[in-house]
């Protein structure tokens, strides 16, 4: 049974379709286990009921988030096993190590001192309560923090060495993998983001309440909480956002010129603030890039390369090279890489009749072009260029709510300490209508961070269509519908059971 095209892109649709629905109930479970902490540690402090009151509506709410983000999870791990069979042959090894010690670690501490956490009010001290919710909430973390880390990796693949004759990546140094700049950037923007979800999320189910004039204090206290979590998250964003850009810069320029929208490299590059790409625009025509734009000056290189003065690399000098600033066109690339294609083969080949003296020469020249073998495997320079107006769009918009963000959460907490919150009817409604803002700052995200690195599955390493399961199309067409209606059935559940909650309110004060 051949690979095909179709097999490849429906393959990589049902894997994006669960990993966007997962992603609608992680961050929230992230963010929200640490917001209950809090509220806990108040009451375990001050001993004020109201607080208990408050810490278990929002426990309950964690509960239901939780529950239907675990079946998702689970679905995507197995996916690798179905649908990305030879990725998992290919770098299992090390792809396959941080899933394992989240499953041991991370999700085991997670799972059991939830039981804990959710059932053991008045079962257990207040401070063996309290310590199993920090105990949640790190373990949540921890388990984010081992699959960013394989992410991470996916994105710049480090600690590893090649071995011909198992034609599998294995691993050479652990802790390499484990600080490799790219996965601690990711995980730290990463987690910081679903620290702001979580934010938005209880300070509009706050503010609704004030809109109707029921449960004030809790709403407020609330409101406090979230406000002061979700402002300073939001700053630690803004630095790990940072980090993430000069990372990708390092490791995935193409991505970033994606994300941009520069065709053409410069010195002193400025970010595009604000723009409408022209969809006639082709690589190496000379039509303009913008109908119209916003930038701002020198900001991109400075953000890339920390110097406002440096080179940013765009699309066309990736594609055709670029001697004067040592950019090396995607077509050598290709043919060093099928260089080292050939090679591998010949020395399978030499190896399996025993021709030990070819075998020793094939090696030798795969071993000195295998750095590019990933390019051996595209069939056009072209194919090395993500979609570029899917990132730029996804990264402007992520970028342009994540700074609305930042300006709500200080706006709110203003007039908080002003103590006139709940006259501000407007900015209650505002508040209200940013919930669904912060899950499209979430998907965007992700969507600037998966598509960006196309067509790779492992960044220059492993094209998506080496990394597929070799299976029937209709197969994987089939189950992508199947869980679509899943999905969508879990997703509309979840809602209507937290619109039920929310409705019947915490306890304590009617």
């Amino acid at each position: 049974m051949e690979v095909t095209d179709v097999l490849v892109d429906w393959s990589r649709a049902q894997f994006a379709l669960t990993a966007l629905y997962h992603w609608l109930f992680v961050p929230l479970t992230l963010g929200l286990t640490f917001i209950v902490a809090i509220m806990e540690s108040i009451y375990v402090r001050t001993g004020d009921i109201w607080w208990k009151n408050t810490t278990k509506f929002w426990m309950g709410i964690l509960a239901i988030n939780f529950a239907i983000g675990l079946a998702t999870g689970i679905i995507m791990e197995f996916e690798f096993g179905t649908n990305w069979s030879n990725y998992s042959w290919i770098v299992g090894d090390i792809f396959g190590a941080p899933l394992a010690i989240e499953g041991l670690m991370a999700f085991f501490m997670e799972s059991t001192f939830f039981a804990v956490m959710f059932f053991g009010w008045n079962k257990v001290s207040k401070e063996m309560h309290l310590l199993s919710t920090w105990l949640v909430a790190i373990g949540s973390n921890l388990s984010a923090l081992w699959i960013l880390i394989a992410n991470g990796w996916m994105q710049h693949p480090v600690g590893m060495h090649f071995n011909p004759d198992s034609a599998r990546n294995e691993m050479e140094n652990f802790w390499e993998v484990i600080f490799n700049p790219n996965a601690v950037s990711k995980f730290l923007h990463t987690v910081s983001s679903g620290y702001v979800l979580a934010s938005l999320f209880v300070m509009g189910i706050s503010a609704w309440y004030l809109l109707k004039k029921r449960d004030v204090l809790f709403a407020k206290r609330s409101i406090i909480v979230s406000a002061s979590f979700g402002l300073v998250t939001s700053l630690f964003l803004l630095t790990t956002g940072d980090e993430s850009a000069y990372s990708v810069a390092q490791t995935q320029p193409m991505k970033l010129a994606a994300m941009e929208g520069l065709y053409r490299g410069e010195n002193r590059a400025g970010i595009i603030a604000m723009g409408l790409l022209n969809s006639e625009k082709k690589v190496g025509d000379d039509s303009e890039v913008f109908h119209f734009k916003v930038e701002i000056p020198s900001a991109l290189s400075f953000l890339g390369y920390h110097d406002l003065n440096a080179f940013v690399p765009g699309i066309e000098d990736m594609l055709y090279g670029n001697a004067n600033k040592g950019v090396m066109s995607i077509r050598q690339k290709m043919q060093e890489g099928k260089i080292a294609v050939k090679a591998l083969r010949a020395y399978k080949d030499a190896k399996k009749i025993g021709d030990e003296l070819k075998a020793k020469e094939a090696l030798k020249l795969f071993e000195s072009h295998h750095h590019y073998m990933g390019y051996g495997y595209l069939e056009k320079p072209e194919d090395a260029i993500p979609n570029v107006a899917l990132s730029f769009y996804s990264f402007h918009i992520m970028v342009g709510l994540g700074t609305w963000f930042l300006v709500l959460f200080a706006v709110v907490l203003f007039w908080t300490r002003r103590n006139t919150i709940g006259s501000k009817r407007w900015l209650l409604w505002a508040m209200v209508g940013t919930i669904p803002l912060g899950y499209v700052a979430q998907e965007t995200g992700w969507i600037v961070a998966e598509v960006g690195r196309q067509p790779w599955a492992i960044q220059d390493l492993l094209p998506v269509g080496m990394a597929t399961s070799n299976v029937a199309s209709t197969s994987v067409m089939i189950t992508f519908w199947l869980f679509a209606i899943l999905f969508t059935s879990l997703l509309i559940a979840e809602i209507k059971i937290m619109l039920t909650q929310i409705k019947i309110g915490p306890e304590g004060e009617h």
